[in-house]
């Protein structure tokens, strides 16, 4: 049986591998070409891949076939990675570098990476709809998964909040929770679901995986607050002290570094607790404790 980091490392190769042959380049599309290099260029710029892992590990624990699960984890990373792409430009957070790298828009011009980050919107979608894998009804589950993740009641409508509480002076714990909800939130927990699906899991259970993977997001954005204060740019691969800046109101600036931690580790708590339903669920507690630990 593997351990954790070499099951891990299986799903990152088996996510990467995916990643490049669903982007890959063909003949006819050579006019295209600063197109799909600027998708891979951010596709292939490392990460966590923590949901690609939640895609493949919910799957697994629920005795689900990994091959099915394939092209959903695939797409939540080219959904997240759309996201990251259109977060650094000058309009959003105006970050020059991304995991250690220049941004995309700094390498490709802030048009190519426009364009990159809407194509990595849709092909998601493309990709689900062509697997061979998974069945109609399990297709239909998904993509309303990942539609709704990254639209207004998710991501997009996540970024809105974040934009506008730049301006505003009163922003509270309920706001913030609320925020990264739909922001950090809904694709991660859109990322459990989907793995329970691909198992052919009761709705039951993917209300579960939800509610666990809502409480792992927003521990996760907390501790993104804490590492903006206390990381290094080095450490990080992008700009820390970024929020102060750009007047974010975080956990940190409402509660400080030692509560904010508190909060994170009480909320990871709620979500390991979550996974008491689930037999084998091994994997999902050590990288559940992995991402409460880390330092980038």
């Amino acid at each position: 049986m593997k351990n954790f980091n070499e099951k891990l490392a299986e799903y990152i190769e088996r996510t990467e591998a995916n990643l490049k042959k669903y982007n890959a380049m063909s003949e006819d599309m050579l006019p295209q070409k600063s197109l799909i290099d600027a998708m891979n260029y951010s596709l292939e710029a490392g990460g966590k891949r923590v949901r690609p892992a939640l895609v493949y590990g919910f799957c697994e624990a629920l005795g689900g076939d990994l091959r099915s699960a394939d092209a959903p984890a695939a797409a939540i990373e080219m959904i997240h990675t759309f996201s990251l792409i259109h977060d650094d430009l000058p309009a959003m957070d105006d970050d020059d570098f991304r995991r250690g790298k220049p941004s995309c828009h700094k390498a490709f011009g802030e048009a190519v990476a426009i364009l990159a980050g809407d194509a990595l919107c849709m092909l998601p979608f493309e990709v689900i709809a062509d697997d061979e894998k998974l069945t109609p009804e399990q297709k239909v589950k998904i993509v309303s998964c990942l539609a709704k993740g990254a639209g207004r009641e998710g991501m997009g409508g996540g970024q809105v909040i974040d934009i506008e509480n730049e301006e505003r002076s009163d922003v509270d714990e309920e706001n913030l929770r609320n925020m990264y909800r739909c922001k950090t939130g809904q694709l991660i927990a859109i990322s459990c679901v989907m793995g329970c699906i691909c198992a052919g899991a009761s709705d039951l259970m993917l209300g579960i995986a939800a509610e666990y993977g809502f409480k792992l997001g927003l521990a996760f954005q907390i501790i993104d607050d804490i590492l903006d204060v206390t990381s290094t740019t080095e450490e990080l691969g992008k700009p820390v002290g970024s929020d102060e800046e750009e007047n974010k109101t975080t956990f940190v600036t409402l509660y400080g570094v030692e509560k904010a931690q508190q909060i994170a580790d009480d909320v990871t708590a709620q979500a390991l607790s979550c996974l008491d339903n689930i037999e084998h669920s091994t994997f999902l507690r050590e990288l559940t404790n992995m991402l409460l630990k880390r330092k980038k």
